[in-house]
């Protein structure tokens, strides 16, 4: 090389995550456990999880994709501890972490009975006021039968030396709710499968998912969790629930106090329209012909309460209602030649 006073340095900067609806938590073992940490890079994960460990390996997958979330959660259980009250098992440690800040779970555990007592714990977290998804894989579409026909579980059938179960979450979880499906979607560093139309079926029939080449590209065969809703039904369920419990406790909090008047049940109706507004403009609530959105709301007046409600300070005479956009998933287009 040439002599020279100046040295320059090039740094690969990756672009910030993205900040969507719905935080990853990985769960993975460690000795002694590990307390529930969030992180924004590998770099940092590092510290506390080598790039030897699962949980590393996991959250490599669940960042190389290019919508890849901002940040992401730990946390670890010893299986072989015996100190009192230790956590052991990961289904109960992730019962213990329900009311933390996260939506989709992705686990270490490849133990079939062990992933039907999480899927468990996370179908009953909607009950719990704090609902989640579980995004998990498996070896064969026979598995799939063992793991239960819940709404909240959603599960590829791919080999376990690929981390396919944090890789979609990592390219679909953060995109706006409403604005996509996890059908047809390609993943960064996962492998297609070649599989036969008839295993295909048979995977889709058991509500699961595989890894294809369609068209020349490389996706995801389906977007259905266990009981055969789509997995972007449940999310977006739950963005509006989540936003409209979160936009009427800010109106709360802001206004010092809302009175039990009509024109303070009209405010509370007000954070709920806005919620339903935005879920129609991201493509979660549908329209009408003349794309008018297919949402309403009503709410009692103050004369339509009890007593009782008005002394207790309770308002319970809310309600609202919508239709859901969907998506389409399959075509059926017929033609016909003329001489």
């Amino acid at each position: 090389m040439p002599l020279s006073d100046v040295t320059v340095r090039i740094t690969t900067n990756r672009p910030a995550g993205t900040v969507g609806f719905g935080k990853p938590l990985i769960v993975g073992e460690l000795a002694g456990g590990f307390p529930y940490t969030e992180y924004s890079d590998l770099q940092t994960l590092a510290a506390d999880f080598n790039d030897t460990t699962e949980v590393y390996a996991k959250a490599e997958a669940l960042l190389a994709q290019e919508n890849r979330p901002e940040k992401f959660a730990v946390a670890a259980f010893d299986p072989a501890s015996t100190v009192a009250g230790a956590i052991t098992t990961a289904a109960d440690l992730v019962e213990s972490l329900l009311s933390k800040d996260w939506y989709f779970l992705i686990v270490t555990e490849d133990d079939l009975i062990d992933l039907a007592d999480i899927a468990a714990v996370v179908e009953g977290s909607n009950a719990t006021g704090v609902p989640k998804l579980f995004s998990a894989q498996v070896a064969a579409a026979a598995d799939l039968a063992g793991l239960g026909t819940g709404d909240r579980t959603f599960v590829a059938v791919h080999p376990d030396a690929e981390h396919i179960d944090a890789a979609i979450v990592g390219a679909v979880g953060s995109r706006e709710v409403g604005s996509v499906t996890w059908q047809g979607k390609t993943l960064v560093g996962i492998t297609s499968q070649d599989l036969s139309p008839a295993e295909v079926t048979a995977i889709e029939d058991a509500n699961g998912y595989a890894y294809v080449t369609k068209a020349g590209d490389d996706v995801t065969s389906e977007g259905k969790v266990l009981s055969g809703e789509y997995i972007d039904v449940m999310h977006g369920k739950d963005w509006v629930k989540a936003n409209i419990e979160h936009t009427v406790q800010k109106i709360k909090n802001q206004a010092g106090k809302i009175p039990y008047t009509d024109g303070g049940i009209a405010t509370l109706e007000a954070g709920v329209l806005s919620v339903l507004k935005r879920g129609f403009n991201q493509g979660i609530i549908a329209g009408d012909e003349a794309n008018n959105p297919l949402f309403q709301t009503n709410f009692k007046s103050r004369a339509e309460t009890s007593e009782e409600d008005r002394a207790l300070r309770r308002y319970t005479g809310g309600a609202f209602s919508f239709e859901l956009a969907g998506a389409i998933h399959e075509a059926e287009i017929t033609g016909s030649i003329s001489y």
